[in-house]
């Protein structure tokens, strides 16, 4: 399979799209923008600091992807848990962890959501439900279905998801997991995060067959969405969780994008033909939504000014705030105390009705 140009994107078979929004208030949807601003935003604003050597190691980011972790994020009730990778910012902020927050552990601050004790992007908030990602991707794939196994085991109505990119599904995790959920038909959603590309490597030397085929053969039904509309992505993950806490089994949902920067900062992707990021930037995520929402009455504008002082007033708070102490760095290493389970996270879709809200 050659990388997919828009066109061949909305020609995929069994493809998800988005209904009238049956499911979405108008707040609903300016809540999505907002949200894909807010990563667009911070990420960029990450990518200066980098490049000012302020972000150790190298820097990764989502740009023109954000419709795949917001969407699939905000499908999610509290008590569901969530296993991000490093270009899924969204989830974070969809879920409620802090801007502030953010950009300090890009900066390996001691007020960063790991204390300044890993890699700027392999971090996870246990209180909000969400998981620190394994750099071996998709190890997390291994871990959400573990998490699904253990809420099948205690009678829990909730789901976990976990997204992962087409390189991904060349690793004999990828199907472990799938197998062992399909077997089990474990309460768990698997988002492939089709950006075209695994580093330099295009899908038609990652795989003969499609991964949405493949979901079958694994006893449950793969779809492919839009990737690059976060309304799309939302439904398909709302309809994935529906059936998860039915009892029917885990989903392959297959988010259709493209990476637009490289893999990493240092990444010039000069593999890329610029014909084909020149195609899918005429559909950005960002620019879509945007257009939704202003044909609502929304003052976009205002909302990305909105969402660019919050940014600017996070990185001057988080530039201010004081690198680890060197002393404290063995603390942690061995749990201590009484295990704290994962805590619930913000799950701002209109549709969750008060009994889902955290108590």
């Amino acid at each position: 399979m050659e990388a997919l140009s828009p066109r061949q994107a909305e020609a995929r078979p069994e493809r998800a799209a988005a209904d009238e929004p049956a499911h979405l208030t108008r707040a609903d949807r300016v809540e999505l923008l907002r949200a894909m601003l807010l990563m667009r935003a911070i990420e960029a604003r990450a990518l200066t600091l980098y490049r000012q050597g302020r972000v150790p190691g190298s820097f990764y980011d989502g740009f023109g992807q954000e419709a795949v972790s917001v969407g699939a994020a905000f499908a999610l009730g509290p008590r569901d848990r969530l296993c991000p990778l490093h270009r899924d910012l969204g989830a974070h902020l969809v879920r409620g962890v802090e801007t502030t927050r953010i950009l300090a552990q890009y900066m390996g601050r001691a007020s960063g959501v790991t204390g300044g004790r890993d890699g700027n992007v392999h971090f996870g908030d246990p209180s909000v439900g969400v998981m620190g990602m394994v750099s071996m991707l998709p190890d997390m794939m291994c871990v959400a279905t573990g998490m699904a196994m253990a809420f099948k085991l205690r009678g829990e109505a909730r789901v976990a998801l976990t997204w992962f990119g087409d390189g991904a599904t060349s690793r004999g995790d990828f199907h472990e997991a799938m197998n062992w959920a399909g077997v089990q038909r474990l309460p768990v959603v698997f988002v492939l995060e089709n950006n075209q590309f695994a580093y330099s490597t295009p899908l038609e030397k990652q795989f003969a067959v499609d991964p949405v085929e493949r979901a079958r053969v694994y006893g449950f039904p793969g779809v492919t969405v839009d990737g690059n509309d976060a309304e799309a992505v939302f439904q398909a993950v709302r309809v994935a969780r529906e059936r998860a806490l039915a009892g029917e089994g885990p989903t392959l949902v297959e988010a259709v994008t493209m990476r637009m920067h490289g893999h990493a900062a240092h990444d010039d992707m000069r593999y890329v033909p610029p014909q084909l990021l020149a195609e899918w930037a005429a559909r950005d995520p960002i620019e879509r939504q945007e257009r939704r929402v202003a044909a609502l009455g929304v003052d976009v504008e205002a909302l990305r000014a909105e969402v660019d002082a919050e940014v600017e007033a996070a990185a001057a708070e988080a530039l201010a705030a004081p690198l680890p102490d060197p002393a404290d760095a063995t603390r942690g290493v061995f749990a201590e105390g009484a295990p704290q389970p994962l805590g619930d996270g913000r799950a701002p879709w209109s549709g969750f009705a008060p009994a889902e809200a955290p108590a």
